[in-house]
This record gives structure tokens, sequence and C-alpha cells, in this order.
């Protein structure tokens, strides 16, 4: 990993504005010193990260100061740039004098820079002797390019593939309609439990959340609940989690224990529950959740709390009447299934001339794995990406005899070993920053990423595609689980990390000094396995009032999950700050100066003040703020920042007169009201020169109809939500909207005219969401929607759709919302080759004998009601 931070500093030395400029002096000539003594690490760093892997603590020490060296580089390399940054966007009088006659502090810190790059220097002479007087054989053959070339293979036309979780598919049938059945038995009305018991990565939790999104479960519950428990937990963060998912309540941390089990309670003596304890450790846990009050009360109506565990003491201690659900591993036919799928799939298999030798290794191999799904699955990634005889040969003949749990250990060491380079290794381990169970959004994944320099510059590719292939690359590895993907992009779009890989990711992350995990409520505590290997990266989580004290003062990132009344602590290296359902303090203070700053991401926080120097923060990237209470208005000098990309805020903001970011890619922005017509002007006004546009999400009230027309400034376009309309009589002409748009919502109080004709003719739209129109008919015309797959249609008044056949060719998904007055479904559908899928919600005034909704279900489209 030294290697990792070594590759991506001198990446980003290449791109910094420190350039031949006179203000400089003589700093020019002792930064490009530096930077080639940066690229000579570079090659030193592949021996040395191999012998320190095998062993050799010399070593380790010698790499931990090559990253340090690394780091500190970039920093001092920085403060230079930024300088230059600083007064090219300076104006005015003073703006002059900084940019000719330098300031006298100006001076000082360039003083400071080039005292700070000898003494970097000396360090990195100190490091090559060190290295001759370890004998360490160093290779200094090959300079890296200042790009990398684009890793993958081929298989990469396949990006979006379609990721399905296998567990139920391959083995589990089964169980699935045995536990499901038992959920929803009418005859059980006592309130019990059914718990599932079965070693780590057997797929008890993969099966499990199949069984809680199933539509049987969903209609038969009225309220549903999941929390994961693990190792060490509070039967208070427990509750809490639970009340939110039931109540929709926001975190509240000044409510006790019995005052929200109490909550429970009551709200749940009014429903049929079902509540899931994932990953339970101790026998103890129902008393410890139930300890102040009996927060799920048995009203006779059914409901059910089901269980997952790794311990049989445990499945058995539940205090209610309980059904032990022993998970068996898959056999051998059925381990055959999952691993082929994995090891050859069919974008593979026709690349191959003798399918029938490899299959012949591929079941050998198939049972070392015991039957566990989860080493199936990652072990059958891991031969997809190394389709050699030999090798298979020799992974079979070399193969340890080892328990199940070190099995799982030695193949996940072999699958992130083989990772195609050191990005992608980076990228995974960052995976572990996130809690157990947690699902993660790609775009805010992808977006941390990019501020981490995690993602390489790679000819003819944005930085984002390059970032979407490195997590398709996981996926078909089974080193993350897809969630969801998106119907109007294709790509992937949520993920989760099995709780096994998330310990692994953990444990070698800290080995490296890449990150610590500090978690008061599961076994990740403490500081990296080394004291000359300390992280620049912590995660914290679940922890209450206190000031957080990260290991190093050069710390460059911080994530931080359901942090209660926390003190942040000032970082002046910090370059990522991501905290989510967290109360924080001292936020303006901690990064008033944290001039490195790429990523401040905010999300469901509370007593957040930016700081009015927030536009001074000129690498900024990303400013997130969704869902987040502001203690003040957003400083305008926000918009100052030139490097900003995405952009979410929560709340109202005062349109400057005048922006230096003009490139920005992704605007989210909600909030009650934009104030007078004057400020919608300039809210408009300021919109119309954000020309890069690719998203854009606007929630506000009202939403005036000029909107609209804003459009025509942003070709770029391909998403684009728009709510709270009024009344809109008439949309554009498609000609004016983004042609490139693949996903559109509007939401109006009324729509006056029909919007078919007029959306039917943008040739990318894949996804189409409307809400209120009026009109009694609505058309679509033969040609129409050429490449739609998914509408979703909300509080329409129609009493009659027209639809020409050849419309919608690869419509998929139909969804009809509140859609009162239609009695009937238009037999237009039954000539929708590719529909598959039909949810009639709040119930629309179709019969269930409607003749094209059971010709429909004949034909095998789903249709849930």
């Amino acid at each position: 990993m030294a290697e990792s931070a070594v590759k991506a500093v001198v990446g980003n030395v290449s791109n910094l504005a420190v350039r031949e400029t006179s203000f400089l002096c003589g700093v020019t000539n002792e930064v490009g010193f530096l930077k080639d003594e940066l690229k000579r690490l570079k090659c030193y760093l592949k021996s040395g990260d191999a012998k320190w892997r095998s062993g050799d603590e010399r070593v380790a020490t010698w790499v931990s100061q090559i990253r340090d060296a690394a780091y500190e580089s970039e920093n001092v390399l920085e403060v230079a740039d930024y300088m230059e940054k600083r007064n090219r966007l300076t104006r005015g009088f003073m703006g002059a004098i900084s940019r000719y006659a330098r300031l006298p502090s100006d001076l000082i810190t360039l003083h400071k820079v080039g005292a700070e790059v000898q003494r970097i220097r000396r360090k990195i002479s100190e490091i090559f002797d060190s290295a001759n007087r370890l004998n360490i054989d160093l290779d200094t053959s090959v300079l890296d390019k200042g790009h990398v070339e684009d890793v993958f293979p081929r298989e990469y036309g396949l990006m979006h593939q379609n990721f399905k979780d296998d567990a139920v598919i391959f083995g589990f049938e089964d169980e699935y309609k045995e536990i499901v059945d038992k959920l929803v038995d009418k005859e059980n009305n006592t309130l019990s439990a059914i718990s599932i018991v079965a070693m780590g990565g057997a797929g008890k939790t993969t099966l499990v959340r199949k069984v809680y999104t199933s539509s049987r479960v969903e209609r038969h519950f009225d309220t549903i609940a999941w929390v994961t428990v693990s190792q060490k937990f509070k039967g208070i963060d427990l509750l809490r989690d639970i009340m939110k998912q039931i109540m929709g309540a926001r975190d509240d941390f000044q409510m006790h224990e019995y005052e929200v089990g109490k909550e429970i309670h009551d709200y749940l003596s009014k429903k049929r529950f079902l509540v899931v304890l994932d990953d339970v450790w101790e026998t103890d846990t129902w008393e410890q959740i139930n300890k102040t009050v009996k927060a799920f009360p048995d009203v006779a109506n059914g409901s059910r709390v089901l269980l997952t565990t790794r311990k049989q003491d445990v499945a058995n201690h539940i205090q209610m009447p309980t059904h032990v659900h022993p998970l068996k591993k898959l056999d051998e036919k059925k381990s055959w299934e999952l691993f082929s799928s994995k090891a050859l799939p069919s974008y593979n298999r026709f690349l191959l001339c003798d399918v029938d030798e490899f299959e012949e290794l591929g079941k050998k191999l198939a049972r070392k794995c015991n039957g566990l799904p989860l080493a199936l699955a990652v072990f059958g990634g891991y031969l997809s990406k190394n389709l050699n005889k030999d090798t298979w040969c020799d992974i079979l003949l070399s193969w340890p005899s080892t328990k199940d749990g070190q099995m799982m250990r030695n193949i996940l060491a072999r699958s992130y070993n083989d990772l195609p380079d050191h990005y992608l290794r980076s990228c995974f381990l960052y995976v572990a920053a996130f809690p157990e169970d947690y699902e993660i959004s790609m775009s805010d994944l992808i977006e941390l990423w990019i501020a981490e320099c995690f993602i390489p510059h790679t000819p003819k590719h944005k930085l984002e595609e390059t970032a979407r292939k490195y997590i398709t690359e996981l996926a078909q590895r089974s080193l993350v689980q897809v969630v969801d993907t998106s119907r109007a992009h294709g790509w992937i779009e949520r993920i989760r990390i099995h709780d096994i890989l998330r310990d692994w990711c953990i444990e070698e992350a800290r080995e490296d000094g890449f990150l610590d995990m500090i978690d008061k409520t599961a076994c990740h505590m403490g500081a990296s396995s080394s004291d000359s290997m300390i992280s620049y990266r912590a995660s914290f989580q679940n922890l209450s009032d206190q000031v957080l004290q990260p290991a190093t003062p050069n710390l460059r990132t911080l994530v931080g999950f359901e942090l209660s009344s926390i003190s942040l602590p000032k970082l002046r290296f910090l370059r990522v700050l991501h905290m989510a359902n967290s109360n924080l303090k001292n936020l303006s203070l901690a990064i008033g100066g944290c001039i490195h700053l790429r990523c401040l991401r905010l999300t469901r926080c509370e007593n957040v003040a930016l700081p009015s120097s927030i536009g001074k923060l000129l690498y900024l990237q990303i400013i997130d703020l969704r869902k987040t209470k502001l203690d003040s208005m957003i400083p305008d000098t926000l918009w100052d920042i030139p490097t900003l990309r995405h952009v979410y805020l929560s709340t109202a903001f005062s349109s400057p007169r005048s922006v230096q970011q003009k490139d920005l890619q992704t605007l989210w922005l909600t909030c009650a009201s934009v104030g007078t017509k004057y400020c919608y002007h300039d809210l408009v006004t300021f919109l119309e020169k954000m020309r890069q546009l690719t998203t854009l999400f606007l929630v506000m009230r009202p939403m005036h109809v000029e909107m609209l027309n804003i459009f025509a400034y942003m070709p770029h376009l391909v998403d684009i939500h728009l709510a709270n309309f009024g009344v809109l009589n008439k949309l554009p002409e498609s000609n004016h909207f983004p042609q490139r748009l693949r996903h559109l919502y509007l939401e109006a109080d009324v729509i006056e005219l029909d919007p078919m004709p007029i959306l039917e003719k943008l040739p990318c739209l894949v996804v189409l969401e409307l809400s209120g129109y009026e009109g009694r008919i609505m058309s679509c015309s033969a040609q129409g929607f050429p490449r739609l797959q998914e509408l979703k249609l909300d509080r329409f008044s129609i009493k009659e759709w027209r639809m020409e056949e050849g419309t919608m060719p690869k419509l998929s998904h139909l969804k009809l919302w509140l859609c009162k007055k239609m009695r009937k479904l238009p037999e237009g559908l039954l000539h929708l080759p590719s529909l598959k899928n039909l949810k009639l919600i709040s119930k629309p005034l179709i019969s269930g004998d409607d003749t094209t909704l059971k010709e429909l279900e004949r034909r095998g489209c789903e249709v849930e009601r």
C-alpha cells in the first residue's frame, strides 16, 4: 500500500500548477528536484513491498518511511500550488499587489516551502541510504508514465451485465419457501421466532434478505425492520435504529432507552410486525434489548422475529416460541452450479476451446470450498480472471489442508493480491470504512475514490468511467455484493460487503497502515498493528460525547457514522471529511484552515455551520449536505471554488451574481422556498451558467414554469429531477430537452396537456416518472419512446390510454400509482414485447377480471397489486 501512496502522489504532483513561474523564485527548482526524487522512490517500492509482506520487519519500517515522505511531499507542494491558485483568483487592488509585488506573508510562506522541500529531500536521501544498508534488491529500470493503460480485459464491453444474488438461486430454494411459509402462517397468531443458524459465509444473511424483501412478506406485515447486531452492541442503538425504520423518526440522541422502547412498544401494539436481528452473537441479546421495557408486544396477530446467528445456543435462547433452522451447506451439485457461474460465466466460456477440461478441474476445486457459498463465489470470481489450465492445476495440487475459517482467509488473500493494480486494491480496502451491512451508494463511493486519488487517469476515459469499471471488477470477483443497479444507466448503483470480507479488509488495512477502524459496538478498536505503520485514514463509528482523537495530526481522511455530540479536532492536512447521522461540534473551526480538503460530506447531521472562509478551500470537489441541519446560510464564496464538481444542498442559498465555478457536474438542491420572484430570477440566472451539468435535482416550492427553459443551456444533462411545480400548462418542445437525457422525473400539482407526444421523441430516455396529469386521454404513438424501459405514473386522472402498436418496444417495468379514474388497462399493453412487471399501487379501480390484466399474467408478466 505504500506503493499506492507514492504512485498517487507522483500522479498528483504532475498535475499541480507549480511550474516555471517567477513568483516561486528559487522554490521552482527545488520542486522539480523533489518530483524526480518521488519518481525514483516509486521504482523502489515493488520489491520493498514484497519483502515486507514476507515478514521482514526492517523493511516494514522502510516502506512506512516512503509513504510518509510521499504524503509530506504532496502537502508541501500543494501549499505552493495553493498560493498560485489563490493569487490568480484574487481580485481588486490587493489582488494586484499579491500577484506582482508579493505580500510579506507570501514571502514567509515561500521561505517555509523551500525549507520544507529541502528537509523532505534529505529525508528521501536517508531512505535510499537505509535501503542500501538493508540490502534490499531494488529495481529502478522502469519509470511509470503519467497515466496508466486500461488494465481490464475485453469483457468490459459487458460492463452492464445483470448481477444477481445467487444464494437463493443456487441451493436455498426449499429453505426460502419454508421460512416464508412459517412467517406468514395465519394459523399461528402468537409472537414467535425463527432462528437460522450456520457458520460464517454459509449464506444466512443473503437468504434472510431475500425473505425480508419478498412480496409475500411485504404484503403480510404492516411494518418491518432490520438491524445488524454484531459481536458488541448497545441495546439503545438497536432500539433507535428500529424506531427510525418503523416510525420514520430522526435520530434523537436525547431519548433514554426506556423512552425509545416504550415508543416502539406502543407503535407495534397496533401492527403486525417483523423484526430481523441479523448476526447475533450473545445469548443475552434479547434480554439486553428488552431490559427496560418489553419493546415487542405479543398481541396475538402473527408478528414474528427472524434471527441469524453462528451459534446454536444463541439460536435456542430467544424467549418466545422458536423454530431453529440449521442452514445446510450446499451439496456437490449446487456447489458446482454456483462455482461455475462465477468461474466460467457465459462471457468467458466462448473464449475457451477446451471448456470440458476446465470443468473437470473446476469441479475438483469447487469441492475444496466445502459447500460454503461465500468461498465458492469469491474463489470462482478469482479463477474467472485466471483462465489458465496450468494455474488451475497448480492451485489444486498446492491446496493447503486447513479448516473452513483459514480456507476463507486464504481465498480472500489470493483474490485480493490478484487484483490488477494497486489502485483497485486501495479502492477495495476503502469499502471497509463503512459500517457492517451498510448499503453504499456507488456515486458517493466513486466521488470519494476520486477525491482520494485512487482512480488513475487513463487514455480516452473519464475518471468516473474508470471507477465504474473498478466496481464491476470487484462485483465480478464477488468481493462486493450488488444491491441495486440503475435501469437508466445500466451500471451498479448500490453495493454492500459481506461481514467476513469486511473484517478481513479491516485487518489488512490496519496491517498496511491504510485505515484505522474505531467502532465501540463491534470488535474493531485500537490503532494499526505496528507503531511504524500509523494510518493516515480513520473511520469512527458509534461513538458519543467525546473529542475525536485520531492517531496522527497528519490525518488525511476522517470518516464517521452515528457519532453523537462529537467535537472535531483541527486537522490541517485533511482531504476527506465524510460524516453521516452525527451531531457535530467545532466543524467551522475544524475545517476553516483545511486548504487541502477535497470532499466535505455531512449527511443527516446536526449543529453544522460552515465557515465564511469556505471559498478559500480551492481544492474542494464535493460538498454534500443532504438532509443536514445548517445553523447558518451557505456562504456565497462557495461558488468561487473553481474545482467544485458535485454539490448537494438541503437548504436555501442566495444565488451569487457571478461565479468562478462553471464546470459543475452535479447540482442537488432541496429547499422549502426560494423566496421572492427577484431571488428566483437570480437562481435561474445562476443555473444558466452551469453548462457542464450532467445531473440536476431540484425540489423547491414553488417551482416556476420558467425552470423548464434552462434546459437549453445544459446540453450534457442525463438525469433531471424537478418537483413541486404548480400548474404546468405545456412542456417545452422535445428539441428543447437535452437529447442525451436518460432519466426524467417531473412532479406538478397539475399537468394540463398530454406530455407524451413531446416526451416520446426523446431518443435516449430510459426511465420516465411523471406525476399530476389531469387530462382525460393520454396517447403514445407507434414510434414513441424507442429506449424507454421503466415508466412510473402517479396521480394521473386519465380515463383512456391510447397506445399504438410499436410504442415503447423496450418497456419492462410499469408502475401505476393513484390513477383512480382508469377503469381498465389499455389493450395496447399486450403489444409491449418486453413488459415483465406491472405494479398497481393504492388500488386503482381496475378489476381483477380485467381482460388485459389476466392476459398479461397468463403471459408471465409479474403483477403486483
